[in-house]
Parts: structure tokens; C-alpha cells; sequence
């Protein structure tokens, strides 16, 4: 399935014209006082002169056709203030919400002043939406002082409520990193009823409709909602956009054919597409090429890492066309380490190494779904060591090439920022995974859940000490990661929630980290 983009209308787009009272009678009420904008306003991809607006029109979100209970075109107003009042109105446009894309909206501004804060809105059939702030980024050759962020993934709806997101919108960062798994495509079965907080109340979505229903499922939470309008997003995803433990257009589930597995995974990752802030640039080619760069000034590039789309199957699939990741040994699983499989595509890979080489930042913070740095099992007293082969551990070669090929490249400060793995990981990234003297090549940061479970605490803390590029592993906490980034250093916090399924939950500190410039290796600063 190749997808395709509307042409937007930006017939009427202006500058400095907005009159803030004449907006409400953009269009007649037709939704039968149903609100338009319950899944919220959002932005992302931020440029020095731009930023990427979204919004989707819904008046029935969770209608069974994933229509959001709207079907006919909708003309809709976008307008950007220099201020949250709109007393300085900057730009004003149209587009037009069509059924073919969800009624979603996504605006591609330009023309904006770089590193500075905007609000913007929506207005439709008489109704307007929330006001959003956004921020543009530094000019490319900015010497910026400072960027805050926060890194989040894996928010399972079912699991619990979604406060992460409320305090990391409390911090009022610059930039939202989101690392994959937005929703998750199955719900708990009737045998796991009681770890059930909140029921996503659907079945397991294999089709478009039912796709967009948990993406606007997800969007009618108030936590989430307020996330979003608070500061732009950049985005990636990981499995359960699609299904657990794809692997590339091989489905986990044994006799589905990649023919029918891409048809699947076609319809979400238009879903993806519908519900975040993208540019219109990823939709090219049979699938969706979302790796991409970003700058802010010379003081960071952040590059957007595809783990999913373009790697080979897994390894020791267990069935003829597909099979779900496994943790293996090498003697039960001889492919494990074939040279000629991949992890992000040739070209994927190829395109990375040319960002960097490029790249004139301080810091280059390598955005990815898996962990990189490994993890050993069951390998003390001599015994062999086993590896989950969804990760990195599944494609080892392709590990050892792009960590040799980063090492020789060596941009200034890479440091990879992970999720998936539902808990805190502290990682040295050696030049040689095998060898515990050989260089650091990079840091890792691996984030934990919103709220999805974590594995085995104390059993991964028990291999740490043949692990040791782990510095640290704490599997017991959702959260978060909040990042400020100067000149001289990185620190990071391991921001954890109370309890996951308790909506007012609180926060503390678990940990915290710094990497100074010039010198790979986090070091702790609460010990």
C-alpha cells in the first residue's frame, strides 16, 4: 500500500491579520454541540523558521469505522500568536479536514522567528480548539547555552493512568522525545482481568479503524492532551504500533505470509501518521521513512532512529515466515550473528553515518527503540550465554558495524537515548560488546515505561555482574527521563511516578547522571 498526502490549501495564509473575534464564525456549527477537538492540538518536528501543527476533527472518537463519526469535508482555520492571548497574531491559514486522513490536520509553518516560544489553535464549524505553545528551534548556526527535554515510551492504556506525561508538562521543556510504542495494539486477555486499571475495551487492532481507535482512545487523556499542547514532540516508534515483536514485514505470528503482514502494518502506520505531528516527507515509498534529523544550533542534533521498518527477520524465527523474538543461545541459534542481516537497513544505516559526518554539534543524541549496549543471560559459572533477539542482542554483526563505524566517525559526544525495555538502564556502549576494557564509545540512557509493565527486577540485577557496561538497572519504576543539556555536560534524572494506577500519582527523583563533554561514560551524582 503506498500512501499519499492531500495537497494542503494555504490559499488564505497571512501575516499579522488575525482578528481574534471573527474567528469563532469560521464555518457553521454542524456537530450538533459534539467538541470538534477532544483529542487535543499538538506539534512537532520543530525547524528554525517552523513547526509541524496537528490537530483531528472527531465527534464520535471511538466510532467502530474509525471515522470519528465524520464524513464529509470540514474547512478548518489554523492561526500562531506571538503571545497566549493572541493580542500579537504572527500567521493565519486554511486546510481542509477530509475523511480520507481521519480529519486530521497537519500545518507546516514557516516564516516563524527561530528559538522562540508560539501558541496557536484551531477553529471549525464555530468551534475553537485548545491553544497549544510550541517552539521553533536555534538557528543552525546558533551557540545555544541550553536545551531541557524529557524522554518518554511505552504507554499501555490498561496499565494504569498516564501522569508521567502531567509531570513532565509540569517541567515546561523545550522538546517532548518520544521513543515508540504510543499505543499498544492487543488488550489483556480475561485471565490477566485483574492487572486491568482502565480497559481499552476493543480488540486487538489489526485494521485502519481499529488503529486510530486506540490512538484516539489514548488522545482523550487529560494528561496526554496537556503534554501535547505544551511543547513540541519528536516521534519514532517500536512494535506496538504495528504488533509485538515484528521484525520488519515479518509478522511474530507464524504462517502470515509479509503479504498479508504488510497490509497490516500498512494501515498503522497511516494511523501513525494521522495521529502525530509529521511532516508530510515521511509518507513516501510502500512504508513510512521516519528516520530523519533534527538541530538545535551547534549544541545538539538529534537523530531519529527506524528499529522496526528496514532490519531483517528475527533470528531462529520459529515458524517458515515469521516468529517472535526469543532468548537464544548461539549453539541453538547459528544465524544469530550472519553478517548479511540488519538491523536499521543499508540505507537507513548509511544515511546515519552521513548525519554525522555532517554534523557540526556538540552533542549527537542517536534517538532509537532497542537496547544497544546488550545484555548477557544466564552466562556466570561458564555457562553460555543466552540473548532476547529482539534487540540489538538478535543482530549482533549489525551492532559491531555501526559501533565501529561511530567510533571512526567519532562525532562529538554521541550519547543514544532507548525504550522499549519498561525500565531504567544506565549503558556504556563499548567498541567491543564481548571485551569490558575495551573503549566507550557512547553513552546510553534507557527510559522506562509511562506505564507498562517492567521485567524481572531482581533477576536482571543478578547478571549485572557479567554485564558490566550496565551501570545501573532498575525495573520497578515508570516514568521518565528529564534531560538539560549545556556546553560542558548532560545530566539526566530518572524521574519515577508513585504508582501507576493512582491518577494523581506523584513524583520523585530516582536517579541522576551526568556525562561531561569530551568524556564518554555516565557518571552518577546522587551516590
Amino acid at each position: 500500500m503506498i500512501l499519499s498526502c492531500p495537497r494542503p490549501d494555504r490559499r488564505s495564509v497571512l501575516a499579522g491579520l488575525i482578528a481574534a473575534p471573527a474567528v469563532m464564525a469560521f464555518g457553521r456549527a454542524r456537530s450538533d454541540g459534539a467538541d470538534l477537538f477532544s483529542l487535543g492540538v499538538a506539534s512537532g518536528d520543530p525547524t528554525p523558521d517552523g513547526v509541524v501543527l496537528w490537530t483531528r476533527l472527531t465527534v464520535d472518537p471511538l466510532a467502530a469505522d474509525g471515522s470519528g463519526g465524520l464524513s464529509e469535508p470540514i474547512p478548518v482555520r489554523w492561526e500562531i500568536a506571538a503571545d497566549e492571548a493572541f493580542r500579537q497574531p504572527v500567521l493565519a491559514g486554511e486546510d481542509v479536514a477530509t475523511a480520507d486522513w481521519a480529519h486530521s490536520i497537519h500545518i507546516e509553518v514557516s516564516g516563524l522567528q527561530p528559538d522562540r516560544p508560539y501558541w496557536y489553535r484551531f477553529v471549525a464549524q464555530g468551534q475553537q480548539s485548545p491553544i497549544g505553545r510550541t517552539r521553533t528551534a536555534p538557528a543552525r548556526d546558533a551557540d545555544l547555552e541550553r536545551l531541557r527535554f524529557v524522554v518518554a515510551s511505552c504507554a499501555h492504556w490498561e496499565r494504569g493512568y498516564f501522569s508521567p506525561y502531567r509531570h513532565m508538562a509540569d517541567e515546561s521543556p523545550d522538546l517532548v522525545v518520544f521513543l515508540g510504542d504510543y499505543i499498544y495494539e492487543y488488550s489483556l486477555g480475561e485471565d490477566r482481568a485483574a492487572e486491568v486499571v482502565r480497559p481499552y475495551g476493543m480488540g486487538e487492532a489489526t485494521t485502519l479503524a481499529g488503529y486510530r481507535n486506540r490512538y484516539a482512545l489514548h488522545r482523550t487523556d487529560p494528561d496526554l492532551r496537556r503534554l501535547h499542547g505544551a511543547a513540541p514532540w519528536i516521534v519514532i516508534w517500536d512494535d506496538h504500533e504495528v504488533q509485538d515483536d515484528y521484525s520488519g514485514v515479518w509478522s511474530k505470528v507464524n504462517g502470515v505470509s509479509p503479504v498479508d503482514f504488510g497490509r497490516r502494518r500498512a494501515a498503522a502506520y497511516r494511523a501513525f501518521y494521522e495521529h502525530m505531528p509529521l511532516r508530510r516527507n515521511v509518507l513516501r515509498g510502500p512504508g513510512m521513512e521516519i528516520y530523519r534529523s533534527l538541530s538545535y544550533g551547534r549544541l545538539a542534533q538529534f537523530v531519529m532512529m527506524d528499529g522496526r521498518q528496514h532490519r531483517s527477520r528475527q533470528p531462529c524465527s520459529t515458524g517458515p515466515e515469521g516468529g517472535k523474538g526469543q532468548v537464544v543461545a548461539d549453539s541453538t541459534c547459528l544465524d544469530r550473528a550472519d553478517p548479511s542481516r540488519t538491523f536499521l537497513g543499508f540505507e537507513q544505516e548509511t544515511w546515519v553515518y552521513d548525519a554525522l559526518r555532517r554534523s557540526n554539534a556538540r552533542w549527537n543524541i542517536l534517538a532509537q527503540d532497542l537496547v544497544m549496549a546488550g545484555l548477557r543471560m544466564g552466562s556466570a559459572g561458564g555457562a553460555e550465554p543466552r540473548y532476547w533477539t529482539d534487540t540489538w542482542d538478535g543482530f549482533p554483526a549489525a551492532r559491531n558495524r555501526f559501533v565501529r563505524n561511530l567510533a571512526a566517525i567519532n562525532p562529538s559526544n554521541p550519547v543514544v537515548l532507548t525504550g522499549d525495555y519498561h525500565s531504567f538502564w544506565t549503558n556504556d556502549v563499548r567498541l567491543d560488546s564481548a571485551d569490558p576494557d575495551s573503549p566507550v564509545v557512547a553513552t546510553e540512557f534507557v527510559g522506562t515505561s509511562v506505564t507498562s509493565s517492567g521485567p524481572p527486577h531482581d533477576a536482571l540485577n543478578a547478571m549485572l555482574p557479567e554485564n558490566p557496561q550496565v551501570k545501573f538497572l532498575d525495573a520497578r519504576s515508570r516514568g521518565y527521563i528529564s534531560a538539560d543539556l549545556d556546553r560542558r555536560r548532560l545530566s539526566t534524572r530518572y524521574q519515577a511516578i508513585s504508582d501507576r494506577r493512582d491518577p494523581d500519582a506523584t513524583l520523585s527523583t530516582l536517579k541522576s547522571w551526568v556525562v561531561e563533554t569530551g568524556r564518554p561514560g555516565a557518571v552518577a551524582t546522587d551516590d
